[in-house]
């Protein structure tokens, strides 16, 4: 029996999130801002034919914004989150196995599930999703992850399709590929696409003819696995478990330029306490520590710095203590006073299972006992800050957060909090 995925993909997910309790928004243009208000990270289909770009700092854009009256929110993760839950556990009830690939996508394993009409099963899919949780989706596709990826593109670029298509077709398959770009292939990024044009390949149906082999000596194996996928053969399984994060990172750009270092210290220590919390929520470790700070890019007329560095860890952990004293270490190699700093942020890699054995560094800590309290002090300390999540890491990153970024355009909590609910009256 040939095989049958899908990949469901929520249109402008954070967009849609705000518009679900604001109906009066629907089919005006919609910009939700990222952390601090400073960038653009979703864009109703209105902002979109305005020609605004993902990722522009909102001032760069402000004439079209007062122009054009565009609504505007900061990122609301919590809400966003909790509807992204919704809709997964709604998309369980139609496959036997389901991937959750990102906050707004997931893949869906529907082999002799729906033979008779996918089309129809995908209407149904949205029309149901829709219905319980009020977020529109397209639906994609195909024999492979990387064709279903692919049948969704092309079923949110152009409406015309319904929102459905289906790629399991060798005909309509090439149909398709020889008008799309082979830069919206999934996995290829804009440094391969480039070296591919330059060899000819300019669409998606250029790269499906390439030899596999060839691909692979030329590029790497993931781009001879998708040239396999392009061509209908399962390169790429389902993941029901969601794998580890191979990288950790937590930044924040700040509600105002920050040339102290005790204020960049405390930033800093925040950040890599979160980043800590994340790395024992999987029950994995780090072994490898990185910082970077640096000034406004976008601001030529100030001084520009940024620098970053890392240091390899003496032995694995997920100790918030031994982070946040590594992450200050780091710092004081690169602050430089006089400059006027605009964002820092800590990544941890070299991630692995904590029941993974370490070696273990004779010297590590002085103090007896040191690393013995370390697990369960760590998860004393998860339980308080889920308690008073507003409060975490009070200790290490200080009292005063006046760095802290500005939310101001933030939307209600709709579905986390019971005085923010919604309420209906009926006369």
């Amino acid at each position: 029996m040939a095989s049958l995925l899908a990949l469901v993909d929520c249109n402008n997910f954070y967009v849609s999130c705000e518009r679900v309790f604001r109906p009066d928004l629907i089919g005006k243009p919609v910009i939700v801002l990222s952390n601090g208000d400073g960038c653009i990270v979703s864009r109703s289909q209105e902002v979109k034919d305005l020609g605004i770009k993902m990722g522009v700092p909102v001032y760069q854009v402000r004439h079209l914004i007062n122009k054009h009256h565009i609504q505007l929110f900061s990122s609301h993760y919590s809400l966003y989150g909790d509807l992204s839950a919704r809709v997964m556990s709604v998309l369980e009830e139609f496959a036997p196995s389901l991937e959750v690939y990102s906050i707004d996508e997931a893949f869906l394993d529907l082999t002799g599930v729906c033979l008779k009409d996918p089309m129809a099963y995908g209407q149904e899919i949205r029309a149901t999703v829709r219905r319980n949780t009020g977020i529109p989706v397209c639906v994609g596709f195909g024999p492979t992850k990387t064709l279903a990826k692919l049948a969704n593109f092309a079923a949110k670029k152009w409406p015309r399709i319904g929102g459905v298509l289906d790629l399991s077709d060798p005909v309509r398959r090439e149909k398709l590929m020889r008008t799309v770009p082979v830069n919206e292939v999934w996995g290829i990024g804009s440094r391969i696409a480039a070296r591919l044009n330059q060899l000819g390949i300019h669409t998606v149906w250029d790269l499906a003819r390439q030899p596999a082999e060839r691909m692979q000596a030329q590029f790497n194996i993931t781009v001879a696995r998708t040239v396999l996928e392009l061509n209908g053969i399962p390169c790429l399984e389902l993941e029901a478990i969601a794998p580890d994060k191979q990288q950790i990172v937590c930044s924040r750009s700040f509600s105002r330029r920050l040339t102290e270092y005790r204020e960049l210290s405390e930033a800093l220590a925040e950040f890599a306490s979160r980043a800590a919390e994340k790395l024992r929520s999987q029950q994995s470790v780090t072994g490898h520590l990185s910082v970077f700070i640096r000034t406004n890019p976008f601001n030529p007329q100030e001084p520009q710095y940024q620098r970053s560095a890392g240091v390899r860890l003496k032995a694995a952990t997920q100790d918030t203590r031994v982070i946040v004293s590594e992450a200050h270490r780091l710092l004081k190699e690169l602050f430089r006073p006089g400059y006027r700093y605009q964002k820092c942020g800590v990544q941890l890699s070299y991630i692995q299972s904590a029941s993974v054995p370490g070696q273990l560094d004779l010297f590590d800590r002085a103090t007896p006992g040191w690393q013995a309290d370390s697990p369960a002090l760590m998860q004393a300390m998860d339980r308080i800050n889920r308690r008073f999540p507003k409060g975490i890491a009070v200790a290490a990153a200080g009292f005063d957060k006046a760095w802290q970024s500005k939310v101001e355009r933030l939307s209600q909590r709709y579905t986390t909090d019971w005085r923010e609910l919604l309420r209906v009256r009926c006369d």
